[in-house]
């Protein structure tokens, strides 16, 4: 009788052990998880194939990150069909995402600006990237009006050497040109001088082509 009674006591041991265990919080070891990482908020991704084109487009993030937000919903990538004037699913005219991964941007070269110059300064500075029309258009309208919390800004451009240690766009069918430039952005009320940023990754706007803005805050 005492031996049944250890042998009970010994297993309610092992079955409160085990309860314990399945509510102790898992270690957070999902390697697309980013701490304290910046958000890069609204990047556009225009896509001008030379005619109509079903294309599978992916994000990678070789330092770790995730997207956060997307339209179409990304999944585990796109898969859309781009016609040449670069319409995306008779619907969209970007992939649009937003995501976050290190904070491993270029802060030695930009721009201060005071905030009634921004949109004189991004219409001359994506111009001069050779951001088409449109993709210059969708740009102010959306961050202009939300630009306007500090009397200065300081700007510093992200080429693509730079974002793609961060962030990768892979295509199924890779275009023959591919544009990108994210800007980071800081709010300041002290107009204090940069060392001014040189361009030097233009990229023409010919043949399949792609192009991609975003901003970080």
């Amino acid at each position: 009788m005492q031996m049944k009674l250890y042998r009970i006591a010994f297993l309610l041991l092992i079955l409160s052990a085990l309860t314990i265990a399945g509510c102790r919080k898992k270690p957070d070891d999902d390697p697309k998880k980013c701490k304290n990482c910046p958000m890069v908020y609204k990047p556009n991704i225009y896509i001008y194939p030379k005619q109509t084109l079903n294309i599978s487009v992916a994000l990678d993030f070789p330092k770790g990150g995730r997207v956060v937000e997307s339209i179409p919903l990304y999944g585990s990538g796109w898969n859309v069909t781009v016609t040449p004037e670069g319409k995306m699913n008779d619907q969209y005219d970007y992939l649009f995402y937003e995501s976050e991964q290190p904070d491993e941007w270029q802060y030695k070269t930009g721009y201060t600006i005071p905030r009634d110059s921004l949109e004189i300064f991004f219409n001359g500075n994506m111009a001069a990237y050779h951001f088409k029309a449109n993709e210059i258009k969708d740009f102010i309208d959306y961050w202009i009006p939300r630009l306007n919390d500090y009397d200065y800004y300081h700007i510093y451009p992200q080429e693509r050497p730079v974002i793609e240690e961060l962030i990768k766009v892979r295509f199924s069918s890779e275009p023959e040109n591919f544009l990108r430039l994210f800007y980071v952005v800081k709010g300041t009320s002290v107009p204090s001088p940069l060392q001014p940023h040189v361009i030097n990754n233009t990229v023409p706007r010919t043949g399949y082509h792609a192009a991609e803005w975003g901003v970080v805050l």
